[in-house]
């Protein structure tokens, strides 16, 4: 009877789960134990640190944990040596992170031993695509939680509680960054009462160790200036930024720098003036370096003229490689193209070895089905940051490229591209919580695997209080049902949308309606090949794929050996890359046996009925979850699904009409016409 008491109470406690719609995201403190804290230092960071330990302690009840501050040659940054009832770090913010670190691993029951933990990077940002009319550019969760339309400068309680709760939220997964404004700048960000409130923000994200950046547009000089030129080499152009620079921080006088996008889509630059990429971004960390601070300056430019999108950010810095400042660097998208389901990592990762390099990474799903579609993106960088590049032998991983583990540098980053926002869920979807917290926890430690990542956000954000409280009975019940189905969803869902949206190395085939759905097929006149999904494609009657080979854009050379060689040839390239590398016949075979068209077949075939899958198991999942975020996942999954089957049927049928070829007839038939999917193309908006 003992064992179905303990499952009794397990159920009794899911019944009783507060509706609260995720907003507590995985910082639910369940049950927490009475515990001394002892610490000889005091400051506000501190505090939190002290007060996190007494609202969350799973450890022995009535323990004495110690909080102190050293002198360790071994401790890097903000890292910390943990034990079971201790933290040493050289830092508060140290303090705070190994708390949270404690905190976790007591209430996922992970192993908590002396350990000496450090983070892999230096800084561990999000960038915000907020603007400052509180609209976000591909924001997906509800508006900006900086900016506001109506009365945008007054700051209410209500906003400096959301901003607490965010800073929270960072500092338990060691973010210790955040851009708060859109890459593509407002000038008006640097005007004083925009300051104002930069400063408001600043002052809440502080005691969680978190630096504020901005994103700054280079024409500023020029539109708020009233100068002439926004040329980098101009005194007039100096002295301005020294001006602004030197007044923003006495706002923040611990801003953590500028992002900048420049000479891209449209964004003034340097390139403006016959200047170089290091020309703009030099000048600005000059700006910054007496406060300390740094100039992220991205990567991804590309124009309509050059033959291969892909190419171009290369092409661009490779050249300028060691001419940049030690407090600059290069911000750049996992992959050549933009944040596509798959790509090949970028070949700038390893190839700059006098440039810190940074990874930047998508939070938000502008292309992966938005807050619609359930995707758990870590196995997506997980795969990038542990892909090899080979430029300085074997193992000469993404990560270790960027993290200063092979290349000496000043400074190591990561950015993540945040998909926050004023829903109560932050994410628009329960489980886009679950990549915030990913990247997060890679950011911190760029060798943990998915599956651990996975396990503990689970763990954290929906095991009931049953299992932290009753028999064992409770908890195997509750991972058997719940932790492993639910795990296997998540780990398998990025391969899925894979399989469904642009399998084989397909890319960039979205809709130009909003990047929902499918849309392979759009060309209008007198638009810019590159921003047209034929381009990518290249579908013909003799095949279909872009030719990256050395016969075609020389995409490959790009890439150390023996990659180049690997990728040249479609007999050796990876299948999942296929038709990034190669544009292949049709009746190319696979490794299975099949011709491409039929792998392509059942690859989209796979794609749906993984997401019929995915339903299936979180219909069983209504006694394990309050009743308000089963339904809204639920509800998801089923848009997800008739999304994935226009995904499918849209391309099948559009590459029939160059192939001419049937569907393989053990495969569902489409249930979409393709002159209906393109005349409702714009007639569709994305659902809620």
């Amino acid at each position: 009877m003992r064992p179905l008491l303990a499952i009794a109470c397990l159920f009794f406690s899911i019944d009783c789960l507060q509706a609260q719609g995720g907003h507590q995201l995985w910082l639910r403190n369940n049950s927490a134990s009475a515990v001394s804290v002892v610490c000889t230092s005091k400051s506000a960071t501190l505090s939190i640190a002290e007060q996190e330990l007494k609202q969350g302690w799973h450890g022995k009840p009535s323990a004495l944990v110690t909080l102190n501050i050293v002198t360790d040659n071994a401790i890097k940054g903000d890292g910390f040596r943990l034990g079971a009832n201790s933290v040493r770090a050289k830092s508060d913010a140290g303090i705070l992170y190994g708390v949270y670190e404690l905190l976790r691993r007591q209430q996922t029951g992970q192993a908590i031993g002396e350990e000496l933990v450090n983070p892999s990077y230096e800084f561990r940002i999000l960038n915000h695509w907020d603007n400052v009319n509180g609209s976000i550019e591909h924001g997906f969760g509800g508006p900006s939680i900086f900016w506001r339309r109506e009365n945008p400068f007054v700051v209410t309680d209500s906003n400096l509680l959301i901003w607490k709760e965010y800073a929270r939220a960072n500092a338990s997964i060691g973010i210790n960054g955040s851009v708060i404004n859109n890459v593509n700048a407002n000038p008006l960000v640097l005007t004083t009462d925009y300051l104002k409130r930069v400063q408001s923000i600043a002052n809440v994200l502080r005691p969680y160790g978190i630096k504020t950046y901005l994103a700054i547009n280079f024409a500023s000089p020029k539109t708020l200036g009233k100068l002439g030129t926004t040329d980098p080499l101009s005194d007039s152009v100096i002295n301005w930024w020294t001006a602004k620079v030197k007044e923003i921080y006495s706002f923040v006088p611990d801003l953590g720098g500028f992002v900048v996008k420049a000479n891209s889509e449209g964004q003034p630059g340097p390139q403006d003036y016959g200047r170089t990429h290091a020309d703009g971004a030099n000048m600005l960390a000059d700006a910054v370096k007496p406060f300390g601070g740094i100039v992220m300056w991205r990567a991804f430019v590309y124009n309509p003229n050059d033959k291969d999108r892909a190419k171009q950010a290369y092409s661009e810095f490779m050249p300028l490689d060691g001419i940049f400042r030690d407090n600059v660097i290069i911000q750049v998208k996992n992959g050549p193209v933009d944040f596509q389901p798959r790509e090949p990592f970028s070949p700038l990762f390893g190839a700059m070895k006098k440039t810190a390099v940074m990874p930047e990474f998508q939070i938000t799903q502008e292309y992966l089905g938005q807050s619609i579609h359930l995707v758990f993106l870590s196995t997506l960088w997980e795969e990038c940051l542990q892909s090899d590049t080979y430029q300085a032998g074997k193992g000469s991983t993404v990560a270790r490229c960027t993290d200063g583990s092979i290349y000496q540098q000043k400074h190591s980053t990561i950015a993540g591209v945040a998909n926050i926002g004023l829903d109560t869920n932050w994410c628009g979807h329960d489980f886009a919580q679950a990549n915030w917290y990913a990247f997060g926890r890679l950011a911190w430690n760029n060798r943990l695997k998915s599956e651990q990542i996975a396990d503990e956000w689970i763990k954290l954000t929906f095991s009931p209080a049953a299992v932290h409280t009753t028999s064992a009975a409770a908890t195997t019940t509750w991972n058997t049902n719940f932790l492993v189905p639910v795990k296997k969803m998540m780990l398998e869902s990025r391969e899925a949308v894979v399989n469904y949206m642009m399998p084989l190395g397909l890319h960039h085939q979205f809709s130009a309606n909003d990047h929902y759905g499918p849309g392979a097929w759009w060309a209008p006149a007198r638009t810019r090949a590159d921003w047209t999904p034929p381009y990518y494609n290249k579908a013909a009657t003799d095949g279909v794929g872009f030719d990256r080979t050395k016969n075609g854009s020389n995409a490959v050379s790009q890439y150390h050996e023996p990659l180049s060689a690997i990728y040249n040839d479609p007999h050796t390239c990876p299948e999942n890359l296929l038709l990034w590398f190669h544009h292949v016949s049709w009746n190319f075979t696979m490794k299975s046996g099949r011709t491409l068209w039929q792998e392509l077949c059942y690859h989209y075939d796979k794609g749906v009925q993984q997401v019929r899958g995915f339903q299936k198991t979180w219909d069983q999942m209504e006694n394990y979850v309050d009743s308000t975020r089963f339904k809204s996942v639920q509800r998801k999954l089923r848009l997800q699904e008739i999304n994935a089957v226009l995904w499918k049927d849209g391309i099948l049928q559009y590459f029939q009409t160059f192939n001419k070829q049937p569907i393989p007839f053990d495969i569902e038939r489409p249930v979409n016409n393709l002159d209906d999917i393109i005349s409702n193309e714009f007639i569709r908006r994305r659902p809620r």
